[in-house]
Protein backbone atom coordinates (compact mmCIF):
# COMPACT_ATOMS: atom_id res chain seq x y z
CA UNK A 1 0.00 0.00 0.00
CA UNK A 2 1.37 3.31 -0.71
CA UNK A 3 1.52 5.97 1.85
CA UNK A 4 0.77 8.90 -1.10
CA UNK A 5 -2.07 7.82 -3.57
CA UNK A 6 -1.16 10.64 -5.27
CA UNK A 7 2.00 9.22 -6.41
CA UNK A 8 2.44 6.00 -8.72
CA UNK A 9 3.81 3.02 -7.92
CA UNK A 10 7.36 2.83 -7.97
CA UNK A 11 7.48 0.04 -10.10
CA UNK A 12 11.01 -1.75 -10.91
CA UNK A 13 12.22 -1.24 -14.62
CA UNK A 14 11.81 -3.72 -17.20
CA UNK A 15 14.09 -6.90 -17.26
CA UNK A 16 13.51 -10.94 -17.74
CA UNK A 17 11.93 -12.48 -20.83
CA UNK A 18 10.75 -10.27 -23.75
CA UNK A 19 7.41 -11.64 -23.92
CA UNK A 20 6.48 -12.01 -20.23
CA UNK A 21 7.58 -8.47 -19.56
CA UNK A 22 5.44 -6.90 -22.13
CA UNK A 23 2.44 -8.15 -20.59
CA UNK A 24 3.11 -7.60 -17.52
CA UNK A 25 4.22 -3.92 -19.10
CA UNK A 26 0.80 -3.48 -20.18
CA UNK A 27 -0.59 -4.63 -17.27
CA UNK A 28 1.11 -2.21 -15.31
CA UNK A 29 0.77 0.78 -18.21
CA UNK A 30 -3.38 0.03 -17.73
CA UNK A 31 -3.43 0.04 -13.90
CA UNK A 32 -0.93 3.67 -14.10
CA UNK A 33 -3.46 4.74 -16.31
CA UNK A 34 -6.73 4.44 -14.75
CA UNK A 35 -5.06 6.03 -11.63
CA UNK A 36 -4.26 9.44 -13.55
CA UNK A 37 -7.86 9.26 -14.54
CA UNK A 38 -8.29 8.00 -17.75
CA UNK A 39 -11.09 5.30 -18.42
CA UNK A 40 -9.70 3.03 -20.56
CA UNK A 41 -6.70 2.14 -22.91
CA UNK A 42 -6.07 -0.18 -26.03
CA UNK A 43 -3.30 -0.65 -27.76
CA UNK A 44 -2.38 -0.38 -31.87
CA UNK A 45 0.50 -1.13 -34.15
CA UNK A 46 1.86 1.66 -35.38
CA UNK A 47 1.68 0.85 -38.86
CA UNK A 48 -0.29 3.33 -41.27
CA UNK A 49 -3.98 3.55 -41.00
CA UNK A 50 -6.69 1.85 -42.85
CA UNK A 51 -9.34 3.33 -44.40
CA UNK A 52 -7.46 6.37 -45.67
CA UNK A 53 -8.83 5.39 -48.78
CA UNK A 54 -12.49 6.90 -47.63
CA UNK A 55 -11.23 10.22 -45.87
CA UNK A 56 -9.75 10.69 -49.59
CA UNK A 57 -13.26 10.21 -50.95
CA UNK A 58 -14.91 12.31 -47.95
CA UNK A 59 -12.56 14.90 -48.80
CA UNK A 60 -12.70 14.81 -52.34
CA UNK A 61 -16.31 15.14 -52.69
CA UNK A 62 -16.29 18.54 -50.18
CA UNK A 63 -17.96 17.05 -47.29
CA UNK A 64 -14.81 18.29 -44.64
CA UNK A 65 -16.63 22.38 -44.47
CA UNK A 66 -14.48 24.48 -42.92
CA UNK A 67 -11.64 22.34 -41.96
CA UNK A 68 -10.97 21.37 -45.35
CA UNK A 69 -8.10 23.03 -46.38
CA UNK A 70 -6.88 22.10 -43.21
CA UNK A 71 -7.27 18.56 -43.64
CA UNK A 72 -5.54 18.33 -47.35
CA UNK A 73 -2.29 19.59 -45.67
CA UNK A 74 -2.41 17.46 -42.37
CA UNK A 75 -3.46 14.17 -45.13
CA UNK A 76 -0.07 12.97 -46.15
CA UNK A 77 1.37 13.51 -42.53
CA UNK A 78 -2.02 11.83 -40.98
CA UNK A 79 -0.80 8.49 -43.46
CA UNK A 80 2.29 7.54 -41.67
CA UNK A 81 2.44 7.80 -37.43
CA UNK A 82 6.52 8.12 -37.92
CA UNK A 83 6.07 12.11 -38.77
CA UNK A 84 5.30 11.74 -35.00
CA UNK A 85 7.77 9.50 -33.41
CA UNK A 86 10.86 8.09 -35.47
CA UNK A 87 10.73 4.65 -34.91
CA UNK A 88 7.32 4.81 -33.50
CA UNK A 89 5.57 1.25 -33.22
CA UNK A 90 3.09 1.33 -31.23
CA UNK A 91 -0.20 3.15 -30.37
CA UNK A 92 -1.69 3.49 -27.21
CA UNK A 93 -4.83 5.08 -27.54
CA UNK A 94 -6.51 5.97 -24.00
CA UNK A 95 -10.26 6.68 -23.55
CA UNK A 96 -11.76 8.96 -20.62
CA UNK A 97 -15.82 9.41 -19.81
CA UNK A 98 -16.63 12.92 -20.12
CA UNK A 99 -21.00 12.33 -19.30
CA UNK A 100 -21.88 14.46 -16.08
CA UNK A 101 -24.58 15.86 -14.72
CA UNK A 102 -25.48 19.92 -15.34
CA UNK A 103 -26.50 22.14 -12.62
CA UNK A 104 -29.13 23.29 -14.22
CA UNK A 105 -31.36 21.36 -16.80
CA UNK A 106 -29.39 18.82 -17.95
CA UNK A 107 -28.91 15.62 -17.86
CA UNK A 108 -26.45 12.33 -18.16
CA UNK A 109 -26.66 9.88 -20.81
CA UNK A 110 -30.13 9.27 -21.87
CA UNK A 111 -31.05 12.69 -20.25
CA UNK A 112 -29.77 15.54 -22.00
CA UNK A 113 -30.18 19.33 -21.22
CA UNK A 114 -34.02 20.43 -21.70
CA UNK A 115 -34.35 23.47 -24.10
CA UNK A 116 -35.10 26.93 -21.89
CA UNK A 117 -36.31 29.74 -23.68
CA UNK A 118 -32.99 32.78 -23.94
CA UNK A 119 -30.21 29.89 -23.10
CA UNK A 120 -28.76 28.15 -25.98
CA UNK A 121 -27.34 24.53 -25.83
CA UNK A 122 -23.71 23.51 -25.78
CA UNK A 123 -21.92 19.88 -26.28
CA UNK A 124 -21.12 17.64 -23.57
CA UNK A 125 -17.51 17.74 -23.61
CA UNK A 126 -17.03 21.26 -23.50
CA UNK A 127 -19.57 22.24 -20.47
CA UNK A 128 -16.26 22.20 -18.41
CA UNK A 129 -12.63 23.45 -18.86
CA UNK A 130 -10.65 23.22 -22.28
CA UNK A 131 -9.85 18.30 -22.20
CA UNK A 132 -6.72 19.70 -24.32
CA UNK A 133 -5.18 21.24 -21.11
CA UNK A 134 -6.31 18.43 -19.00
CA UNK A 135 -5.70 14.94 -21.33
CA UNK A 136 -2.51 16.62 -21.64
CA UNK A 137 -1.31 16.61 -18.54
CA UNK A 138 -2.34 13.12 -17.73
CA UNK A 139 -0.31 11.95 -20.87
CA UNK A 140 2.47 13.60 -20.32
CA UNK A 141 2.67 11.86 -16.46
CA UNK A 142 2.15 8.28 -18.07
CA UNK A 143 4.50 8.90 -20.86
CA UNK A 144 6.96 9.89 -17.92
CA UNK A 145 5.89 6.73 -16.04
CA UNK A 146 6.37 4.24 -19.21
CA UNK A 147 10.18 6.16 -19.79
CA UNK A 148 11.12 5.30 -16.12
CA UNK A 149 9.73 2.06 -16.40
CA UNK A 150 11.81 1.37 -19.62
CA UNK A 151 14.64 3.31 -19.47
CA UNK A 152 15.94 4.13 -22.79
CA UNK A 153 11.91 4.46 -24.98
CA UNK A 154 10.92 7.00 -26.43
CA UNK A 155 7.43 8.16 -26.35
CA UNK A 156 4.93 11.59 -27.72
CA UNK A 157 1.48 12.55 -26.53
CA UNK A 158 -1.16 13.82 -28.64
CA UNK A 159 -4.27 15.57 -27.71
CA UNK A 160 -5.75 16.25 -30.95
CA UNK A 161 -3.71 18.70 -31.52
CA UNK A 162 -1.04 16.39 -34.27
CA UNK A 163 -1.75 14.99 -37.57
CA UNK A 164 -2.85 11.51 -35.86
CA UNK A 165 -6.00 9.67 -37.31
CA UNK A 166 -7.07 9.03 -33.28
CA UNK A 167 -10.34 7.42 -33.70
CA UNK A 168 -8.67 5.12 -36.83
CA UNK A 169 -5.82 3.61 -34.19
CA UNK A 170 -8.60 3.84 -31.41
CA UNK A 171 -10.88 1.52 -33.36
CA UNK A 172 -7.64 -0.65 -34.16
CA UNK A 173 -7.12 -0.61 -30.56
CA UNK A 174 -10.46 -2.35 -29.63
CA UNK A 175 -12.04 0.96 -28.24
CA UNK A 176 -15.26 0.60 -30.31
CA UNK A 177 -16.69 0.84 -33.72
CA UNK A 178 -17.45 3.50 -35.52
CA UNK A 179 -21.55 4.23 -35.12
CA UNK A 180 -23.77 5.32 -38.12
CA UNK A 181 -22.54 8.85 -36.94
CA UNK A 182 -19.44 8.59 -37.57
CA UNK A 183 -18.27 8.47 -33.50
CA UNK A 184 -16.51 5.48 -31.64
CA UNK A 185 -19.10 3.87 -29.77
CA UNK A 186 -18.09 1.73 -26.99
CA UNK A 187 -20.36 -1.26 -26.00
CA UNK A 188 -20.00 -0.93 -22.28
CA UNK A 189 -19.63 3.21 -22.52
CA UNK A 190 -21.47 4.48 -25.42
CA UNK A 191 -19.97 7.59 -27.26
CA UNK A 192 -19.47 10.31 -24.49
CA UNK A 193 -15.57 9.79 -24.05
CA UNK A 194 -12.55 12.05 -25.64
CA UNK A 195 -9.51 9.90 -26.76
CA UNK A 196 -5.60 10.59 -26.59
CA UNK A 197 -2.93 8.56 -27.55
CA UNK A 198 0.46 7.98 -26.60
CA UNK A 199 3.22 7.22 -29.25
CA UNK A 200 6.13 4.97 -28.12
CA UNK A 201 9.02 3.36 -29.93
CA UNK A 202 8.33 0.51 -27.60
CA UNK A 203 6.57 -2.57 -29.73
CA UNK A 204 3.66 -3.73 -27.46
CA UNK A 205 1.17 -6.44 -27.45
CA UNK A 206 -1.85 -5.20 -29.53
CA UNK A 207 -5.72 -5.35 -28.95
CA UNK A 208 -7.95 -6.77 -31.27
CA UNK A 209 -10.46 -4.35 -33.41
CA UNK A 210 -14.08 -4.56 -32.58
CA UNK A 211 -15.54 -5.99 -36.21
CA UNK A 212 -18.67 -6.20 -35.38
CA UNK A 213 -21.06 -3.30 -36.47
CA UNK A 214 -23.19 -3.26 -33.14
CA UNK A 215 -25.47 -0.53 -34.64
CA UNK A 216 -27.77 -3.14 -36.51
CA UNK A 217 -30.35 -1.65 -38.29
CA UNK A 218 -30.66 1.11 -35.98
CA UNK A 219 -31.36 5.08 -38.04
CA UNK A 220 -31.95 7.14 -34.90
CA UNK A 221 -28.84 9.30 -35.28
CA UNK A 222 -29.30 9.57 -39.10
CA UNK A 223 -32.87 10.45 -38.37
CA UNK A 224 -32.68 12.79 -35.87
CA UNK A 225 -30.07 15.02 -37.64
CA UNK A 226 -31.76 18.26 -37.28
CA UNK A 227 -29.85 19.59 -40.63
CA UNK A 228 -29.73 16.50 -42.45
CA UNK A 229 -26.01 15.91 -42.15
CA UNK A 230 -25.54 12.20 -43.02
CA UNK A 231 -25.39 11.76 -46.65
CA UNK A 232 -24.51 8.08 -45.61
CA UNK A 233 -24.44 5.75 -42.80
CA UNK A 234 -21.00 6.84 -41.47
CA UNK A 235 -20.56 9.49 -44.01
CA UNK A 236 -21.08 13.02 -42.96
CA UNK A 237 -21.42 16.63 -44.71
CA UNK A 238 -19.71 18.80 -42.59
CA UNK A 239 -21.06 21.49 -44.33
CA UNK A 240 -24.13 20.88 -42.66
CA UNK A 241 -23.35 19.50 -39.25
CA UNK A 242 -24.26 21.73 -36.58
CA UNK A 243 -21.29 20.73 -34.53
CA UNK A 244 -18.86 22.33 -37.51
CA UNK A 245 -21.01 25.15 -38.05
CA UNK A 246 -20.46 26.34 -34.76
CA UNK A 247 -17.63 25.35 -33.64
CA UNK A 248 -15.30 25.83 -37.00
CA UNK A 249 -17.28 28.06 -39.49
CA UNK A 250 -17.11 31.99 -38.62
CA UNK A 251 -18.89 33.36 -41.40
CA UNK A 252 -22.60 33.80 -42.30
CA UNK A 253 -24.48 30.17 -41.87
CA UNK A 254 -26.17 29.21 -44.94
CA UNK A 255 -29.92 30.35 -44.65
CA UNK A 256 -31.28 26.75 -45.27
CA UNK A 257 -29.21 25.82 -42.14
CA UNK A 258 -30.16 28.45 -39.37
CA UNK A 259 -33.26 27.02 -38.44
CA UNK A 260 -31.63 23.13 -38.18
CA UNK A 261 -29.72 24.49 -35.87
CA UNK A 262 -32.40 25.26 -33.05
CA UNK A 263 -30.74 26.60 -29.68
CA UNK A 264 -27.33 24.77 -30.39
CA UNK A 265 -24.70 27.62 -30.16
CA UNK A 266 -21.50 25.27 -29.80
CA UNK A 267 -21.47 21.50 -31.07
CA UNK A 268 -23.99 19.68 -30.80
CA UNK A 269 -25.01 15.79 -29.15
CA UNK A 270 -28.44 15.22 -31.26
CA UNK A 271 -26.87 12.15 -32.68
CA UNK A 272 -25.74 11.62 -29.42
CA UNK A 273 -28.30 11.48 -27.51
CA UNK A 274 -30.60 9.73 -29.10
CA UNK A 275 -28.05 6.68 -29.93
CA UNK A 276 -29.32 3.73 -27.69
CA UNK A 277 -25.86 3.02 -26.44
CA UNK A 278 -25.35 6.48 -24.40
CA UNK A 279 -28.64 5.50 -22.67
CA UNK A 280 -26.26 3.86 -19.56
CA UNK A 281 -23.58 5.65 -20.80
CA UNK A 282 -20.76 5.77 -17.17
CA UNK A 283 -20.78 8.98 -15.46
CA UNK A 284 -18.06 11.31 -14.30
CA UNK A 285 -17.32 13.26 -11.39
CA UNK A 286 -14.20 14.36 -12.58
CA UNK A 287 -14.35 18.52 -11.50
CA UNK A 288 -12.58 19.52 -15.09
CA UNK A 289 -16.22 18.21 -16.90
CA UNK A 290 -18.41 19.75 -14.92
CA UNK A 291 -20.57 22.56 -15.84
CA UNK A 292 -18.72 26.17 -15.64
CA UNK A 293 -20.66 28.24 -12.99
CA UNK A 294 -23.16 25.22 -12.41
CA UNK A 295 -24.80 25.95 -15.80
CA UNK A 296 -24.60 23.73 -19.19
CA UNK A 297 -26.18 25.94 -21.19
CA UNK A 298 -25.52 30.29 -21.70
CA UNK A 299 -27.15 32.69 -21.23
CA UNK A 300 -28.19 34.38 -24.91
CA UNK A 301 -28.59 37.62 -23.86
CA UNK A 302 -25.55 37.84 -22.65
CA UNK A 303 -23.76 36.64 -24.93
CA UNK A 304 -24.79 39.22 -27.53
CA UNK A 305 -23.57 41.79 -25.12
CA UNK A 306 -19.75 40.46 -25.29
CA UNK A 307 -17.57 42.50 -26.34
CA UNK A 308 -13.99 40.71 -27.72
CA UNK A 309 -12.12 41.63 -24.27
CA UNK A 310 -15.35 40.32 -22.46
CA UNK A 311 -15.10 37.12 -24.56
CA UNK A 312 -11.71 36.44 -23.94
CA UNK A 313 -12.23 36.81 -20.16
CA UNK A 314 -15.32 35.22 -20.03
CA UNK A 315 -13.98 31.97 -21.57
CA UNK A 316 -10.47 32.00 -21.03
CA UNK A 317 -9.74 28.16 -20.27
CA UNK A 318 -12.73 26.68 -21.90
CA UNK A 319 -12.98 25.31 -25.31
CA UNK A 320 -15.65 27.85 -26.52
CA UNK A 321 -13.02 30.01 -27.37
CA UNK A 322 -12.27 27.78 -30.76
CA UNK A 323 -15.58 30.00 -31.91
CA UNK A 324 -14.27 33.11 -32.25
CA UNK A 325 -16.36 36.26 -30.77
CA UNK A 326 -18.08 36.05 -34.10
CA UNK A 327 -18.67 32.88 -33.88
CA UNK A 328 -20.32 32.26 -30.77
CA UNK A 329 -22.75 35.70 -31.00
CA UNK A 330 -23.77 34.93 -34.61
CA UNK A 331 -24.96 31.32 -33.07
CA UNK A 332 -26.42 33.36 -30.21
CA UNK A 333 -29.03 35.20 -32.25
CA UNK A 334 -29.45 32.32 -34.80
CA UNK A 335 -30.88 30.75 -31.44
CA UNK A 336 -33.02 33.73 -30.45
CA UNK A 337 -34.76 33.08 -33.74
CA UNK A 338 -35.13 29.83 -33.68
CA UNK A 339 -36.59 30.19 -29.90
CA UNK A 340 -37.63 33.67 -29.32
CA UNK A 341 -37.56 35.34 -25.85
CA UNK A 342 -39.01 38.50 -24.84
CA UNK A 343 -36.17 38.92 -22.19
CA UNK A 344 -33.31 38.86 -24.96
CA UNK A 345 -35.29 40.92 -27.11
CA UNK A 346 -32.93 44.01 -26.58
CA UNK A 347 -29.93 42.13 -26.60
CA UNK A 348 -30.92 40.88 -30.05
CA UNK A 349 -31.91 44.38 -31.37
CA UNK A 350 -28.34 45.75 -29.82
CA UNK A 351 -27.25 43.12 -32.03
CA UNK A 352 -28.37 44.85 -34.95
CA UNK A 353 -25.36 47.77 -34.13
CA UNK A 354 -22.52 45.30 -33.71
CA UNK A 355 -19.27 45.97 -34.93
CA UNK A 356 -18.81 42.21 -36.67
CA UNK A 357 -21.27 42.61 -39.96
CA UNK A 358 -21.76 38.65 -39.89
CA UNK A 359 -23.53 39.00 -36.03
CA UNK A 360 -25.72 42.17 -37.65
CA UNK A 361 -26.77 39.71 -40.67
CA UNK A 362 -27.72 36.89 -37.55
CA UNK A 363 -29.42 39.43 -35.71
CA UNK A 364 -31.15 41.03 -38.93
CA UNK A 365 -32.56 36.85 -39.57
CA UNK A 366 -33.47 36.36 -35.91
CA UNK A 367 -35.33 39.69 -35.85
CA UNK A 368 -36.62 38.58 -39.43
CA UNK A 369 -37.98 35.14 -37.49
CA UNK A 370 -39.46 37.40 -34.68
CA UNK A 371 -41.45 39.89 -37.60
CA UNK A 372 -43.72 36.89 -38.37
CA UNK A 373 -44.89 35.75 -34.70
CA UNK A 374 -48.41 36.91 -33.56
CA UNK A 375 -47.81 38.25 -30.50
CA UNK A 376 -46.31 41.35 -28.76
CA UNK A 377 -42.49 41.18 -30.29
CA UNK A 378 -43.39 41.49 -34.26
CA UNK A 379 -43.28 45.50 -34.34
CA UNK A 380 -40.70 46.23 -32.27
CA UNK A 381 -38.28 43.40 -34.14
CA UNK A 382 -39.53 45.17 -37.30
CA UNK A 383 -39.21 48.53 -36.21
CA UNK A 384 -35.67 47.99 -35.13
CA UNK A 385 -35.17 46.11 -38.71
CA UNK A 386 -36.50 49.61 -40.45
CA UNK A 387 -34.41 51.69 -38.39
CA UNK A 388 -31.42 49.93 -39.11
CA UNK A 389 -31.31 49.45 -42.89
CA UNK A 390 -30.98 53.20 -42.98
CA UNK A 391 -28.02 53.36 -41.73
CA UNK A 392 -26.71 49.73 -42.73
CA UNK A 393 -23.31 50.08 -45.05
CA UNK A 394 -22.97 46.29 -45.78
CA UNK A 395 -24.07 44.94 -48.45
CA UNK A 396 -24.52 41.84 -47.16
CA UNK A 397 -26.35 42.93 -44.03
CA UNK A 398 -28.61 44.99 -46.07
CA UNK A 399 -29.69 41.89 -47.72
CA UNK A 400 -30.37 40.15 -44.35
CA UNK A 401 -32.26 43.21 -43.44
CA UNK A 402 -34.16 43.03 -46.75
CA UNK A 403 -35.06 40.03 -46.57
CA UNK A 404 -35.99 40.03 -43.29
CA UNK A 405 -38.43 43.14 -43.43
CA UNK A 406 -39.76 41.77 -46.76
Amino acid sequence: MREDPNQPDREPAVTGDPGAVAADLVEALRREAVRLGFSRLGIARAAPPPRQDRVRRWLDDGHAGAVGEWMERQQPLRADPNGLLDGVRSVIMLATDHATHGGEPSGCGDRPPAPVAGRGRVARYAWGGDYHDLLRGRVNLLASWLEARVPGCRTRGVVDSAPLPEREFAWLAGLGWFGKNTMLIDPRAGSYFLLTALLTDLELPVDAPVEVDHCGSCTACLDACPTGAFVAPRVLDANRCISSLTIEDHGAVAADLRAGMQDWVFGCDVCQEVCPWNRHAPGSAEPAWQPREGEATLGLAGLLALDEPAFRRRFKGSPLVRAKRRGLLRSAAIALGNRPDAASLESLVGALDDVDPVVRGAAAWALGRWCRLECGLAAPARAALVARLQVEADAQVRGEITAAVG
